[in-house]
Parts: C-alpha cells; structure tokens; sequence
C-alpha cells in the first residue's frame, strides 16, 4: 500500500501522539510506501527520509516550543498542511490516509481524503476529544464538539487507542460510532542502564521517574509533594521531559525543600530515555488524564512497577495489585503510601518489575501496526462505512 499520515506533530516536535505515529509509520515503511504531511520548525528540513518514511513538513510560523504546540502553530498547520497535501496528492497516488488527532489534524486528513477520492482512517489519542485539564478542550465548546463530531462522522473508520478514549467519543460527540480499539504500541528496549554517577546519583538510592511534557495535565507537582510527604533523602525523583510548567515546577521543589532531591532531566532522545527509565527502581504518575499512557508500557518493559491514577487508557492494560497499583484520582495520601510501600519494599518492586516485563510482550509495536494494516485493507475495499470494524 501507498499510505499517507497526518498528524501536526511528528519527532521531534510533541509528544506522545507523534512518537507512536513515527514509530508506525516506520514499522509499516518495512513492507508499504509511507509519506508523513506534518509541521516544520525549529530548523527542520522541509522533506527528508527518515528510517525508510519520507516525512514531508510544512511551515507554522508561531510554535515556540518544541514539546508543545500553540494554538497558532495549530491553527495554521490547517490551510498549509491542505496545499501541501494537494500538491503531494496530484504527484502521488496513495491508497488511503491516517489522519493522527481529530483536532488540529482531523480537517487536513478530511479535505485531502475528499480531495483524492481515497478512504480516511481518523485515529484518536485522548486528549485531542477530552482533556480535563485544560479550559480549551473540544468537550466544553458547543461549536468544537459538533465540529469534531462532524469530522468522526465524515471519517471511513475511526479507531481509539483506549476503551475510555472510544467511551468518550461516544459520551461526548456521537454514540453511534463504535470505533475500532486499537492499543498502542511500543519499540522493544535494549538492555542498557545509565550510569548513576553520571548523573550525580547514589547506588543506595531509590529512584523514582516520570515521563512527560511539563503541562498541568500531568500534575507533577503533586509528585514533588509526595517526595516531600515521604521524608526520606534517599528517594529520588528525575523528571524526563520539558514543558511550559518547568519553571513553575522548579520553583515548587525549591519552595518545599526537596530541590536536592529533585532532578529535572529535560529533553532527551529514545534511547537514552530508556536506559535512565533501566536505571530506575518505581515509575510514578499523577496525570490528571492519558488517553492511552504508552509510557507505562515502556515502564514495564524497562522492568519497573508503577504507581499512577485510575483516570484514562492505562487501565485497559493496568491493574492495581499487579502492575503496581492504580489509585483514585487525586488520592495524594494513599498514592504517597502505595509509593512507600514500593520504596520499602525491593523484592516486591523485582517481583513486580518482572512480571511487567512479561506482560508486555502484547504491546510491542509491530502487533500494532499489524492491526492497523488489517484497518487500512478494509477501509480501501469498502472505502467507506466500515466504522464497526
């Protein structure tokens, strides 16, 4: 197949919903021709071959920060992701479209799909239907949602990473649709560890990580409060990722005290996100929401358990008592005590380190982008009303 993503963010720009579509885009590139229509900035070539994907990147003007998007960037990835698509779609024959977030993308991949005659297969990652964080998500505006349910309507298929990001489809826009539930997929890790030393870190100390852009929505002060609440100076919290809370964030540790204990480790590439996430002993979230959380399987596969909240996609795959433990949302006390028994506790954390480690084996990205070649075979038979597949 000739297959065209879309998708306003693509690596290294974003964050999690550009990840899993490179990563896609590139397990698919093995057997299929692949083009990815996504933003340029901050440098980035205009056109170029990366790991077998041509990835094609159009110019918006107002972003400012790599790890996350403004609404202008988003806004004016719209008209120019549209005539750059076209051009592409009157050089090039594809067979059908992924279009990546419903919102800002779901117009490009809409008008291209029309514009070519090909089928448009709209996959949905959380935040881009419901994100409780934040006053611009689409579920709170009359205007956005009927826009929004007008682009899920107007889609060949639809598919959702998660059951609660499908239940919020229906909840929110449209309950006719069911949706194809496909879960996330990650790259299997290398058995590489980090140097402690290289980081200024003590053997003797229990690390705890979190991984992530630095938004409200992820709530990572309340991990520095729990640091703080557990009162012990060999915990050790590292934050990978950056974000427009950083500095905010940095503050709150100085204020708390526990600045020494905190180690903002900023930006970094896969593979050195992976051997500090080895180097680790307890992978920690408060995200207010996560449409799927590809991070805790990548946790998983580095052998560690997880403590984190009940809200969102992770609980299709998570399970309290086994993964670690899955707590009500903004239980702060009792998220501080399930970490402590973590912390206290080194054979529990092996043994279910472990047993992660053999779970997922089902969420490697290949079984994923299996799937979706099975969705894109349907969509370009029937080329339209295969929703329920």
């Amino acid at each position: 197949m000739r297959i065209l993503f879309c998708n306003f963010e693509y690596p290294p720009l974003g964050g999690g919903g550009g990840v899993i579509n490179a990563l896609l885009a590139q397990e698919m590139a093995k057997r299929h021709d692949v083009t990815v229509l996504t933003s340029q900035g901050f440098g980035l070539p205009a056109e170029r071959m990366e790991n077998g994907v041509k990835v094609v990147r159009v110019p918006v003007y107002f972003r400012r920060q790599a790890a996350a998007a403004n609404l202008g960037s988003m806004l004016m990835f719209l008209p120019m992701g549209i005539k750059a698509g076209k051009k592409l779609l009157s050089t090039q024959r594809y067979d059908v479209i992924n279009t990546h977030f419903v919102l800002p993308t779901g117009p490009v991949g809409d008008a291209l799909a029309r514009f070519a005659g090909i089928p448009n297969v709209l996959s949905l990652h959380g935040g881009d239907l419901y994100d409780p964080s934040k006053v611009t998500s689409p579920h709170r505006h009359p205007l956005l949602r009927t826009w929004v349910r007008r682009l899920l309507r107007r889609a060949d298929v639809v598919v959702g990473q998660s059951s609660n990001t499908l239940q919020n489809m229906r909840r929110y826009y449209t309950s006719e649709i069911s949706g194809a539930r496909i879960p996330l997929g990650i790259q299997r890790p290398k058995r590489e560890t980090a140097s402690r030393q290289t980081y200024g870190l003590k053997e003797d100390e229990v690390l705890l990580v979190t991984v992530g852009r630095l938004v409200s929505r992820k709530a990572v002060h309340q991990l520095i409060a729990t640091v703080d609440g557990l009162k012990q100076e060999r915990v050790r919290l590292l934050v990978i990722g950056t974000g427009p809370e950083e500095r905010n964030l940095r503050e709150a540790a100085a204020k708390t005290e526990v600045e020494n204990r905190i180690l903002f480790i900023g930006q970094v590439d896969d593979a050195e996100k992976f051997r500090i996430i080895h180097m680790c002993d307890l992978y920690v979230s408060t995200s207010q929401h996560e449409g799927f959380g590809l991070v805790f399987l990548e946790a998983m596969a580095c052998g560690l358990p997880i403590v984190c909240y009940d809200h969102g996609g992770q609980t299709d795959f998570l399970r309290d008592g086994e993964n670690g433990y899955v707590v009500p949302l903004n239980s702060i006390d009792l998220f501080r005590e399930k970490c402590r028994e973590l912390i206290e506790k080194d054979s529990l954390r092996k043994m279910i380190g472990e047993s992660n480690q053999r779970a997922v084996e089902e969420y490697y990205i290949d079984r994923c982008a299996a799937r979706y070649e099975e969705i894109f075979a349907k969509a370009c038979q029937t080329s339209h009303g295969v929703r329920g597949i």
